[in-house]
């Protein structure tokens, strides 16, 4: 079982509808024993930083997130909160990755969105993708370089398409709305052990 944590950023179904289509089951919830117990939890995102990361405190989410010990994977949003810090809202993250996030610099058309590669791709979830596949972007904000980094997009700058550290893996980008390339990230997810 998948647990989609449910809060108020959007994308939730999109997520779960995806992993239907995968013949994966899961569950939307924000039921701490049901998040603990799953096989692997998701953490998908469309919203603003700190009025989300403000409800994820009030549920006592931020400290159950951080605690998971099986597989979690971070969408968009999900993945700049698993940060430490969000210029968005001046918030403060989960500090899962010790890394920012920044607002991109205003040249350019921003907010980031469309279909755009991802290079240098060194993660289990990244199996049976190319090097030149492109993936689906939606983000005004984005996370630096780090050690942490798996996968890297340039748009305006180099940034982190995708992160991970122990069990925690993140993404950028929507794997949900990138066709087959993301439906190949998810099953890969879903596979991990």
């Amino acid at each position: 079982m998948i647990a989609i944590i449910k809060y108020n950023g959007g994308n939730v179904s999109s997520v779960q509808n995806a992993l239907n289509r995968l013949q994966a089951e899961s569950i939307i919830t924000d039921d701490p024993e049901v998040i603990l117990n799953a096989d692997k939890v998701i953490f998908p995102g469309v919203g603003e930083a700190s009025s989300t990361m403000r409800l994820l405190k009030e549920k006592g989410l931020d400290v159950l997130i951080r605690s998971l010990k099986q597989p979690v994977l971070g969408i968009c949003l999900g993945m700049q909160l698993m940060c430490k810090a969000n210029e968005e809202g001046n918030t403060e993250g989960m500090g899962i990755f010790d890394i920012a996030v920044k607002k991109f610099p205003p040249q350019g058309l921003v907010p980031h969105m469309g279909w755009n590669t991802v290079v240098d791709q060194n993660s289990l979830l990244f199996s049976g993708i190319e090097k030149d596949d492109d993936v689906y972007f939606v983000h005004s904000y984005y996370c630096e370089l780090s050690d942490f980094t798996t996968s890297v997009c340039d748009y305006i700058l180099p940034f982190s398409a995708s992160l991970q550290k122990d069990n925690f893996y993140a993404m950028q980008f929507h794997p949900e709305k990138s066709g087959t390339i993301g439906r190949q990230i998810l099953k890969n997810f879903i596979n991990l052990s």
